[in-house]
């Protein structure tokens, strides 16, 4: 059985798209799900499965909508997948403050003319690598008023994604290798 991590996109933002973590966690492990934990309350799942990291994807968009009334995006990742992301980090030399540096992942292979995309939107001293499915992005001076960021969360990309820092994306690594 796969340990698979399940990355909710626009979870318990402000007063939208409210999720309780212990109902979210009781739905999942009434639809077969083993080891269901969560981090946070941003919609952070690691969980076990013998279904494949899209037939996670699909069944618990459908489950979320169904159970919880929401029409949220998902993406997931294999433990094995994610233990990759972070083996990779091709900006972590730089990267010095893990709350200002985000990893966006996608839910499909980036589109044709996204890096161009980001470039334009990309600050001087932000920096950003597209490796796969994930988009690796330092922001030394915060999220608040950068374009990158604002493009990189925001639906303008052409593919759907979610982002996490760099300190969620290691704790949830911790997190999927661990089962009761």
């Amino acid at each position: 059985m796969a340990r698979h991590v399940v990355l909710m996109r626009g979870i318990n933002l402000g007063s939208r798209n409210r999720v309780s973590m212990p109902k979210l966690r009781q739905a999942l492990q009434g639809a077969g799900y083993d080891d269901v934990k969560t981090y946070l309350q941003s919609g952070n799942v690691a969980l076990s499965s013998t279904k494949t990291a899209d037939a996670v994807r699909r069944s618990c968009e459908r489950l979320i909508s169904k159970e919880l009334g929401l029409d949220v995006d998902v993406v997931v990742r294999s433990r094995t997948q994610l233990a990759a992301v972070v083996k990779r980090n091709p900006l972590g030399k730089v990267a010095k403050n893990p709350k200002r540096y985000q990893i966006s992942f996608l839910a499909a292979k980036p589109p044709t003319g996204l890096k161009k995309k980001l470039d334009a939107a990309a600050a001087e001293q932000e920096r950003f690598v597209i490796a796969g499915r994930e988009i690796y992005a330092w922001h030394p001076e915060g999220v608040a008023r950068s374009k990158l960021w604002a493009l990189l969360a925001g639906k303008e990309l052409g593919v759907t994604a979610t982002s996490r820092n760099w300190t969620t994306v290691t704790k949830l690594l911790e997190l999927a290798a661990e089962q009761a």
